[in-house]
């Protein structure tokens, strides 16, 4: 029966060609929720047409956070979720924070650089922003240019930590210059052996931030505080035996395919608060040792700050130079400025030479500035004149190294705790440069070499393990250079360099408040980047945020009752304020009478990135939560790996010996 009411509208039926998802979504802001916990609630009801009912999709892919979104209004499709944009440095971003899966499938021809390539499921490539991948090979000079380019940006990470223990081991200037040589050559072998026996990802290693606090524990332990003689060789044994003992676990843990299981507790946030927490640990040192020189020291981080943020937009034929060489430049302006104080007269006493030690000294108006004069002046080191032209670092040259199973044990959770460090740069670094994220297999052969290299760190006597350094990863997103010929090129320039004495030399006569100045930015940078690794998980998430605040308050409150524990206010100890904290072993809350696990619990109590990792590691795999909740780390299926020639090509073993690995499935593709 017809209606004769003529107010009465018959409803449209939906129109056919309804405006394109990607436009929709950029006029209405439309971003995709995953998360109960941040729907927005309804505006009010709105009366729309039935949706018709979708068939299943075959190709849902849970593991990789491709998700599909419900229906809209009208009964259309789903959304795709919205291109990449790209920040302020170059790199792309996306609303949806679960891209930290399986990458889609590689398109069926090789596009340009900066052509972006979205696949079905609405990804863009990874490539689209990179200048060079993985196994690109643009020429001889730029990749020589862009080799020697990752390392002088990360040149704060490997010569900055032999200039901090060195002289609290009681080391002279020449000790500095020897150790800072080996470091260099030690980190150009390392690196040439994991990118092509390892993960093969264009990473460098070198001495880690994770290793000082623990070197620091061992340097200030009870037994060396009387010794005189030799001290720094007799310590520098010490701590070779338990680097070496240590690395051995890891690499144990690496090639039996032990990493391939334990990797399977291990998400951003277990990884973002254990690395935050080993540059947090440094509070105590940094700005009071730049305090000793305060117009020099506050000098240094200004410059580093302006370079790395004021300016790091200006391009230079093409390189952001302030952003990528904010720590070098800053170095040599700061260190100029104090050289003209120090000619000028600024910081010359009449009558006092600080050759001479403080406590010989009779004049008391020389004992009153002598303290300014050692850390202000530039000229106070004689490391450059008295370091030779050619020196060969050589295994064993501090001796032969001394085991003790405490100091052992102390470094063998030090290595689990590098490890994990390594597994989030190796994810981030893989959705940069490679077409797949590696697999369980590529990540404990990576490990398990991680091991092997520093062993010979510890045979050849850094101080230190050698683990993938972190702020690599950033520098590869900034210089858009995948490329891990140009790092091999630039591991071998950094063994040339290490083979001239001088330089090692130069860089030990960076006067040591310059050095806390850019060791403030550098751990400052290293906290930065391990909260980042949230951006794979739901940051927003009550759990999640949660968990990394308990991680993060405790790692640093439970360690500060282990150090200050048993302190009295007017004790009178034997070493600097700042390496206070690392003394607990002998004053800590474990008094058994087995002195070997007092010293053992007592040291790793104190260290703040293992009470990160405890907490972190304890709560994100007992809380319930989603996969894409957590931003659980999805890593390349074997099977699938091993039928794609462009994963095989990225993480393949070389010269035939991925044919000796095809029988250990846990270390290879």
């Amino acid at each position: 029966m017809s209606n004769s009411d003529p107010n009465h509208r018959t409803p449209s039926p939906p129109d056919p060609n309804p405006m394109p998802p990607s436009s929709w979504a950029k006029k209405t802001g439309f971003r995709p929720k995953f998360s109960g916990e941040t729907n927005a609630a309804d505006s009010g009801p709105i009366t729309t047409p039935k949706p018709k009912p979708r068939e299943p999709d075959p190709n849902l892919d849970l593991e990789a956070g491709r998700v599909t979104p419900p229906p809209t209004a009208n009964g259309d499709k789903a959304l795709p979720p919205p291109k990449k944009r790209r920040d302020s440095d170059g790199v792309p971003k996306t609303s949806i924070l679960s891209t930290n899966g399986q990458a889609p499938p590689p398109p069926p021809r090789r596009t340009e650089r900066h052509e972006e390539v979205v696949d079905g499921d609405g990804f863009v490539s990874r490539h689209s922003h990179m200048k060079y991948d993985l196994r690109d090979s643009p020429g001889l000079v730029p990749i020589g240019v862009y080799g020697i380019q990752q390392y002088l940006s990360i040149l704060g990470s490997l010569v900055l930590i032999p200039l901090v223990i060195v002289p609290a081991m009681g080391g002279t200037h020449e000790d500095t210059s020897m150790v800072v040589s080996t470091v260099l050559f030690v980190s150009g072998v390392t690196t040439l052996l994991h990118i092509a026996f390892g993960s093969r990802l264009p990473l460098i290693q070198g001495p880690s931030f994770v290793y000082l606090a623990p070197a620091l524990a061992i340097i200030n332990s009870p037994e060396f505080q009387a010794l005189n003689g030799n001290k720094f060789k007799h310590i520098m044994k010490e701590l070779q035996g338990a680097i070496i003992i240590g690395s051995a676990f890891q690499a144990l843990l690496g090639y039996t395919g032990l990493m391939s299981l334990l990797v399977r507790l291990i998400n951003p946030v277990v990884v973002s608060p254990t690395i935050a927490a080993v540059g947090l640990s440094f509070y105590s040192y940094g700005f009071p040792l730049v305090g000793t020189c305060i117009e020099i020291g506050a000098v240094q981080i200004l410059v580093v700050i302006v370079f790395s943020l004021y300016l790091r937009k200006i391009s230079v034929l093409g390189h952001r130079i302030f952003l990528i060489y904010a720590v070098p430049l800053g170095l040599a302006i700061t260190w100029a400025f104090a050289f003209l104080l120090t000619e000028a007269g600024a910081y010359s006493y009449k009558g006092c030479d600080t050759n001479i030690p403080a406590s010989n000294m009779v004049s008391e108006h020389c004992r009153k500035h002598f303290s300014r004069m050692r850390h202000c002046r530039v000229d106070t080191s004689q490391a450059l004149k008295s370091s030779p032209w050619f020196r060969f670092p050589y295994p064993l040259q501090w001796g032969t190294p001394v085991f003790h199973w405490k100091m052992a044990l102390v470094m063998c959770v030090v290595s689990l705790i590098s490890s994990v460090d390594s597994v989030g740069s190796y994810h981030a670094s893989s959705l940069l440069v490679a077409s797949r994220p590696p697999t369980p297999g590529v990540l404990s052969r990576g490990i398990g070499l991680e091991g092997l290299s520093s062993v010979l760190a510890g045979l050849w006597g850094t101080g230190t393990g050698s683990t993938t350094l972190t702020e690599n990863v950033h520098t590869i997103a900034v210089t858009k250079m995948g490329s891990r010929r140009a790092v091999q090129l630039g591991a071998c320039f950094l063994i040339v360099l290490s083979l001239v004495g001088k330089v090692g030399g130069f860089i030990a006569s960076i006067p040591e408040v310059m050095v806390a100045g850019l060791l403030c930015f550098m751990w400052a940078m290293l906290t930065a980047l391990g909260l980042s690794n949230l951006r794979y998980s739901e940051a927003g998430s009550s759990r999640n945020i949660i968990i990394v605040g308990l991680s993060l308050f405790f790692s640093l409150s439970i360690p500060a009752y282990f150090q200050q524990y048993g302190l009295s206010p007017n004790s009178n100890l034997s070493v600097p304020s700042y390496f206070q904290p690392y003394i607990v072993a002998s004053h800590g809350p474990f008094h058994s009478k087995y002195a070997g696990l007092n010293y053992v619990l007592n040291t790793l109590f104190s260290l703040h990135m293992v009470i990160a990792f405890l907490v972190a590691v304890i709560l994100d795999n007992t809380v319930p939560g989603s996969k894409q909740e957590r931003g659980v780390y999805v890593w390349s299926e074997a099977e699938v790996a091993r039928r794609e020639p462009a994963v095989a090509n990225d993480y393949g073993l070389p010269l035939g010996v991925g044919r000796i690995f095809r029988w250990v499935k846990w270390v290879g593709l």
